[in-house]
């Protein structure tokens, strides 16, 4: 099996562009808020100054992933309960979930940071060494980057942005939402694949060779705090995400590298996320970052059709912080 990807691209600006599009024209019945910076670049708020909400989200998770990557809402039984939860399925995760969704670009602009995602990132490949990796490049004449954020940015910001990725800011499209609304705890929760994957290649699997993924995860309540969100939101991937993974591995590969994957893998599992930030005086970087992954994980191998299997989810755990005091 050819694991090369395309440089060529796979139209992940044009596909989310007319996702953006049709968010923008369904404004008023999404919740979402439309706008120009002065120098052109368009606004999506999709919680900030607005409600937001499901449909906002669902929108924002295809964006995220250029248009490669899907998701619905489902009922997600978990400890003897069913807990509302999202599906979320790629048929090309190296380039939707690691080359788009993953928050790679940290946008820093005088005194505003956010993290971009999305798939202006293919496009600028400021993180040359990711895409060297991926093997994978995209020219766009529009470029879409979504912002995890509570604070909109601002026309410098844009100006910026469009000077990294040689775009001018009316080419720009930028969807953003703070944690702690509907709409970014669709968009974190959703991310159980692209989690597992980067999983992956921090532990030095090519994750080309993932041929298919799909993930469920819980859809946490919104919390009262962009903090405590960012606990919830961990916490439905850490331990509730479950991901079933197609590779082109063999039978040895798949069996060693199976149970280095899930969260439980990681000495900082085991307590709310939010406990675990406090732990480290809120220094996110303290964190082992190979907690970050799904709470249970399948592989299957196409050599063999055979499937491998590690992890649990933890439902005390996710009681605790979803729905604890």
């Amino acid at each position: 099996m050819d694991r090369k990807l395309s440089g060529a691209g796979l139209g992940l600006n044009d596909r989310a562009r007319h996702i953006a599009d049709r968010l923008a024209a369904d404004a008023a019945a999404s919740r979402v808020a439309v706008s120009r910076l002065p120098g052109g670049a368009r606004l999506i708020d999709a919680g900030i100054t607005v409600a937001g909400g499901h449909a906002a989200g669902l929108a924002f998770v295809q964006i995220c992933m250029g248009g490669l990557g899907d998701l619905a809402y489902v009922p997600l039984p978990i400890g003897g309960e069913t807990w509302p939860g999202v599906r979320v399925w790629s048929d090309h995760p190296a380039v939707s979930c690691v080359a788009s969704q993953y928050a790679g670009w940290t946008i820093q602009v005088g005194k505003y940071f956010a993290l971009g995602s999305g798939p202006l990132r293919a496009h600028a490949r400021v993180e040359t060494g990711l895409y060297a990796k991926l093997g994978y490049a995209e020219t766009a004449e529009h470029g879409v980057l979504v912002l995890e954020t509570r604070t909109a940015p601002t026309d410098e910001v844009a100006a910026w942005v469009g000077e990294k990725a040689a775009l001018e800011p009316a080419a720009l499209t930028f969807v953003v939402a703070p944690t702690a609304s509907l709409a970014g705890s669709v968009q974190v929760a959703a991310r159980v694949l692209e989690t597992g994957l980067h999983k992956m290649d921090a532990l030095g699997f090519d994750v080309k060779r993932v041929v298919s993924g799909v993930g469920w995860a819980p859809l946490p309540p919104v919390a009262k705090s962009d903090l405590r969100a960012m606990g919830r939101t961990n916490d439905c991937i850490l331990y509730g995400g479950q991901a079933y993974y197609t590779v082109d591995a063999d039978d040895d590969e798949l069996s060693a590298l199976v149970p280095k994957i899930p969260a439980s893998a990681s000495p900082d599992y085991g307590t709310p996320f939010y406990e675990i930030f406090k732990r480290y005086d809120s220094d996110f970087y303290k964190i082992d970052p190979l907690l970050f992954s799904p709470a249970e994980v399948w592989l299957t191998g196409t050599r063999s059709g055979k499937t491998y299997h590690a992890g649990l989810v933890n439902p005390e755990v996710l009681r605790a912080s979803l729905y604890g005091s």
